[in-house]
């Protein structure tokens, strides 16, 4: 895709799983990457990969939940590579598992602060930069439990649930101005943060989830980033407002 190459793209939690394979494809286009990440030795792993690969990219550790990390990491991308013209809103957490009345508040607003307020933070400081320049794109990445309820998840369905309307909201406010924004809703990944909630494989409770997609396996990081790429490119250009499956057919049954 010639007509990315030395754009530049911010991507939350670029330090691993998703946001870790969203980078080095979107630096494989040509794309100059800023990886906005609260883990610093995966997240610098990350930039090294990329530059031993011939491409630009550099870290800057930001927590998405506070307006002032956010604003840093704009301003700093603007002021190191002069634009913005893609943001990859990943940054994510799960939260703890538990009925909706057991739900512990204070897991409720964590969750609910990184996932979804953490976005809505991400674009409130990335619209205008791009607006100002006459466009870019901005992926925000939901999930299969934007779209469908997940029992013992409420906090986390619900925020991405929230990422969902908010994309739409925004697409709508600004497709007139050259700017587009899409979701992307990735069903159970093979990611670093799977397995730390204890999907490893070879467990009965892998094989359970596994045995929920169609296609009968899990999906890979790349297999998401692929989709973030295309929306991000010119030939997505007449996408906007769209909440795009990556779920080996998880939504269809």
């Amino acid at each position: 895709m010639d007509g990315m190459r030395n754009k530049v793209a911010i991507v939350t939690g670029g330090g691993s799983g998703i946001g870790r394979a969203t980078a080095l494809a979107l630096s494989h286009e040509g794309v100059k990457i800023v990886i906005a990440d609260i883990v610093k030795q995966e997240s610098e792993r990350v930039v090294l990969e990329i530059q031993e690969g011939g491409g630009n990219a550099l870290y800057i550790k930001t927590d998405v939940s506070p307006s002032s990390d956010v604003q840093q990491v704009v301003n700093k991308t603007v002021e190191t590579y002069g634009r913005l013209d893609y943001a990859v809103n990943n940054a994510g957490i799960g939260g703890t598992q538990a009925l909706t009345a057991d739900c512990d508040e204070a897991d409720w607003s964590k969750v609910i602060g990184v996932n979804l307020t953490g976005v809505w933070l991400c674009m409130k400081h990335e619209i205008p930069r791009m607006l100002d320049q006459g466009g870019g794109a901005i992926v925000n990445v939901s999930s299969i439990l934007g779209l469908v309820g997940f029992a013992n998840a409420c906090a986390y369905t619900s925020s991405k649930h929230g990422i969902i309307g908010l994309t739409k909201v925004a697409a709508m406010e600004y497709a007139a101005k050259g700017l587009r924004i899409n979701a992307v809703c990735p069903a159970f990944i093979a990611t670093p943060m799977l397995e730390r909630s204890g999907l490893t494989a070879g467990t009965d409770i892998y094989d359970a989830v596994v045995a929920l997609h169609p296609i009968k396996r899990l999906g890979t990081p790349e297999e998401v980033a692929a989709m973030i790429v295309w929306l991000c490119s010119d030939t997505a250009s007449f996408v906007t407002g769209s909440a795009m499956l990556v779920d080996g057919g998880y939504v269809a049954q």
